[in-house]
């Protein structure tokens, strides 16, 4: 599910049980994700545990702490991170871009903030050093291929994307992989329906902005966002799992 003015990060299929923040873009991992859409088995990556490191903390403020420690300083990734951009004529942001470890990720490798000029990585990576880099791009990815077309609205995973990741040294990067990060399942509480193909979007939490049917908006106006497509509040205590899903156009 896609919402308004939001881009989706390096993520596990988009369930109700792990639907990321409105504005930001999350990438978290297939393997422990509740699917309610088609699944597809695309794995990217090694999820490869060395025998030899240290086990991240299981608490997630000793998880940051632990991830500084370990010589993967925010700092030290900012600065590669810019000069990346640099290389890529993306000067403007380059001096703007942030760099953070943020505990409050959980199932999430990394996210990635095109307003706040912001890419927050999963401490638990540390626990996996051959992801961190790949990590850092993929989602450098989205703030690349965001400036690079202004204000057009483009597609999270689309060839804008695509080509970033390519030129970012990560060519034929996908959205998914696996790592064995600890996943919380939750019930969906709202369910909201497309008044036109009669599809239902379930929903952890109730829908902040207006919200269209995607395949409706891609189908009779363009891809673009159309009231006429808005979803509607069906059910506000749902707790019955859901066979399929549909995704949403911003508005």
């Amino acid at each position: 599910m896609q919402q308004m003015h939001s881009r989706e990060s390096r993520s596990e299929p988009k369930t109700p049980a792990n639907m990321p923040s409105l504005r930001q873009l999350e990438f978290a991992f297939e393997q422990f994700a509740i699917r309610v859409v088609i699944p597809h088995d695309t794995l990217v990556g090694d999820a490869r545990r060395l025998p030899s490191r240290k086990t991240v903390a299981a608490s997630l403020w000793d998880a940051s702490r632990f991830a500084q420690r370990s010589g993967y300083k925010a700092r030290d990734l900012e600065e590669a991170a810019r000069e990346l951009l640099r290389s890529l004529g993306a000067k403007r942001i380059a001096t703007e871009l942030r760099v953070e470890w943020n505990s409050h990720l959980k199932t999430a490798a990394g996210r990635a903030d095109y307003r706040q000029k912001l890419i927050s990585l999963n401490p638990r990576l540390v626990d996996h050093p051959g992801e961190i880099d790949r990590t850092l791009r993929h989602e450098l990815a989205h703030i690349l291929a965001e400036f690079r077309t202004g204000r057009k609205r483009i597609s999270p995973h689309g060839p804008e994307w695509q080509q970033a990741c390519s030129d970012l040294g990560i060519a034929g990067e996908k959205r998914c992989h696996t790592l064995p990060f600890p996943a919380k399942r939750y019930a969906p509480r709202f369910v909201y329906r497309c008044p036109n193909c009669r599809r239902d979007f379930p929903r952890i939490r109730k829908l902040k902005r207006t919200v269209a049917c995607l395949a409706c908006c891609r189908a009779h106006n363009g891809g673009e966002f159309d009231l006429r497509f808005r979803l509607q509040l069906v059910d506000r205590d749902f707790r019955a799992r859901f066979q399929g899903d549909a995704p949403l156009a911003p508005s």
